[in-house]
């Protein structure tokens, strides 16, 4: 994660939206949590190939009335507050052009070296508290995937799998994974 403040970003005071439309396009991904700026790298290879692939499963799985949408797409849970989770499924009635301007009905995030910390403490409380109903994380160094589900108002695990097992959830749509069928090269 860049510490590096870019030019011309304002000090002494809690970032918005605008101030987050205003960052160059070069290559990072800039999300804000709660007013702080997060910049992160482009991601790696495996990290794309997990994502990819999740994608391709979840996207044959979802009901008629979501979408699947990957990063970078905006999910706007407040003016201080655009996250761009990896993977985001939402109601189709609830997406704009621009974004996601509520809680997604799941967020997924694939680790990378980067952004552990990020993904599994600031963004995961953060959509807790936006009412994500479902929280992914895929580890693809592991491989693994961890499921939480928001009940009485705070995540639980509801499903986790490693290498070969099988992940298999029924909500919030039926979905079974293989988390080292995610990062395997074929043929490998």
């Amino acid at each position: 994660m860049t510490t590096e403040v870019p030019v011309g970003l304002p000090r002494g005071r809690a970032l918005t939206r605008d101030d987050l439309d205003a960052m160059p396009d070069d290559g990072h991904r800039y999300e804000l949590i709660d007013g702080i700026l997060i910049v992160s790298p482009a991601p790696r290879r495996i990290h794309q190939r997990a994502s990819f692939r999740l994608s391709v499963l979840l996207d044959a799985a979802l009901p008629a009335d979501l979408e699947l949408l990957p990063a970078p797409f905006d999910v706007a849970l407040a003016d201080d507050t655009v996250m761009q989770p990896d993977l985001v499924v939402a109601r189709i009635e609830d997406l704009t052009d621009r974004d996601l301007p509520a809680a997604p009905v799941l967020a997924v995030e694939v680790l990378s070296p980067s952004s552990r910390g990020i993904d599994l403490l600031l963004k995961k409380d953060r959509l807790e508290r936006a009412g994500c109903a479902h929280y992914w994380v895929v580890d693809p160094l592991e491989p693994s995937i961890t499921a939480w589900a928001l009940t009485g108002g705070a995540y639980r695990q509801v499903a986790r799998a490693v290498g070969a097992e099988t992940f298999e959830v029924a909500e919030p749509f039926d979905v079974r994974v293989i988390p080292a069928e995610l990062v395997t090269l074929s043929g490998s």
